[in-house]
């Protein structure tokens, strides 16, 4: 059986996050929930988890679109999600301005650690990154999120799925 090639631009969803921190699981939990729907064929996604030095080799294989799903403090109420687009590369901060931790990689470092790559290999990162963020209630050591957050999920879901479907139809 051969595997078909995508026919148009790539997308990569990247649940990230801790699942022993709460609230810190919640892209985890979307990419759980993102892998039951029915996506357009050239959109593969990715339980990352705290995993970031392997989501930068994987962006390496050529994606058009990166949407990263983690939980993200930004000072609004529990539950609040939100659509952030990070700086196109170029414009985001240099691997040396960032930490870069094997096991803990926000993804400020993933994506400074991807365009050090691609400046070593040629590789041409991701066109468009976006981030479906969750305000968090809880970041401590427990398992499983929080009330306010795990009412967002299904919210972030739809989110991500017409963000993808909107990126297939370019």
């Amino acid at each position: 059986m051969t595997t078909p090639v995508p026919s148009g631009p790539r997308t990569l969803v990247a649940g990230v996050g801790n699942i022993f921190l709460g609230d810190d699981g919640f892209g985890v939990e979307v990419a759980r929930r993102l892998a039951q729907e029915e996506l357009p064929p050239d959109v593969e996604v990715a339980d990352i988890g705290i995993r970031g030095v392997h989501l930068a080799y994987q962006l390496l294989d050529g994606y058009d679109t990166l949407v990263i799903v983690d939980a993200t403090a930004r000072g609004s109420e529990a539950g609040t999600l939100y659509l952030i687009e990070p700086g196109a590369p170029g414009d985001r901060p240099l691997a040396e301005d960032v930490p870069l931790d094997g096991h803990r990689m926000s993804p400020d470092a993933v994506l400074a650690l991807l365009d050090t790559l691609c400046a070593g290999t040629g590789a041409t990162p991701p066109r468009r990154t976006l981030v479906v963020g969750c305000e968090p209630a809880v970041i401590d050591e427990v398992i499983g999120l929080s009330p306010q957050v795990e009412a967002a999920v299904p919210g972030a879901v739809r989110m991500v799925t017409d963000l993808v479907r909107k990126e297939a139809a370019v």
